[in-house]
């Protein structure tokens, strides 16, 4: 087996796994998996640059997890770095400050790379199940930006579209510097508008109906599952391949549009970087589920991390 330490940064969250592979058998050992919250894409709609508080929350995030590569003894690492300095003028001050503390310089990744290795993350541990039917449509609804990917054993199409749970959040329901709470029907329509233009724009790569099974990622998705199972606390085993029906998400999608930051953030499984983003990213899974058709997501708690993962293996 080979060690493995692979670093997705994105523009909400930085993440770290640190895993066995073996290729031989298709199997990933997780030892360690972590996420911090660090909104490294603060700011970066409005100014097109990473914020220096920003770069400092993502470098304190970067020392703690060389750390924890140092202890598992990780002897190859990957860091991943998506939306968020994909856009970013100073992305140079980004790549130096993680060299100096890991090591490794950040590759900076096109959306289309970022699709592929969520694609392989997510469905690379449902070959062979018979209640998993293919082809799949993978959608990784991220801070910055979402991807939707579409494939059976391999890709076959897929496209990265500026829609994300803090990019929408910034753009329509931050007025200077307080988030709307809650937010208006003016500002909810306006952030629906932004999601279907993006939706149509996705759909002259990818085909979003038509596909079996919907495969969603990332934290929108995840909190989401989490509220719908009632759970007191977040549980990852609970969550992951769980199945949540287009009724629920409506419904839970209606009651955080309503709710205020208080009653959000006394939801048990809610992590509090995601009380003043999660609105926005409920709305685009919504979308997502009424333009595909789908009657049911599954929830995957595998994803871009497991892809970058596979790729150093």
């Amino acid at each position: 087996m080979t060690r493995v330490a692979a670093i997705d940064c994105g523009t909400n969250s930085i993440r770290l796994l640190v895993a066995d592979a073996d290729p031989s058998t298709g199997e990933l050992v997780e030892l360690d998996r972590r996420m911090e919250i660090v909104r490294l894409g603060q700011g970066v709609d409005r100014t097109g640059r990473l914020a220096p508080e920003a770069l400092e929350r993502t470098f304190a995030a970067c020392r703690q997890y060389a750390e924890v590569i140092k202890e598992h003894g990780a002897r190859k690492i990957r860091f991943v770095a998506t939306s968020a300095s994909r856009d970013a003028e100073n992305r140079d001050e980004f790549v130096r400050g993680v060299l100096d503390i890991l090591g490794v310089e950040p590759e900076v990744i096109s959306g289309d790379e970022e699709a592929e290795f969520s694609f392989i993350g997510a469905t690379k541990e449902l070959a062979g199940r018979d209640h998993f039917e293919k082809p799949y449509l993978v959608v990784d609804i991220g801070g910055g930006s979402t991807e939707f990917v579409v494939g059976d054993d391999h890709v076959r199409a897929a496209r990265s579209v500026d829609i994300g749970c803090v990019r929408m959040t910034e753009r329509h329901l931050v007025h200077d510097g307080v988030v709307s709470d809650p937010p208006t029907p003016d500002e909810i329509t306006a952030i629906r508008a932004d999601i279907d233009a993006a939706l149509d724009l996705a759909e002259k790569s990818v085909p979003l109906t038509g596909t079996a099974t919907l495969v969603g990622l990332a934290g929108t998705v995840t909190t989401v599952a989490a509220i719908a199972l009632e759970l007191d606390a977040y549980d990852s085993e609970a969550i992951h391949h769980s199945r949540i029906s287009l009724d629920q998400v409506q419904e839970i999608t209606g009651r955080l549009l309503a709710s205020t930051h208080a009653e959000r953030a006394a939801i048990g499984a809610m992590h509090p970087g995601r009380v003043d983003v999660i609105t926005a990213g409920t709305l685009i899974l919504l979308a997502v589920m009424k333009r595909t058709g789908a009657r049911e997501v599954v929830v995957s708690e595998h994803d871009i991390l497991d892809g970058i993962g596979w790729s150093i293996a």
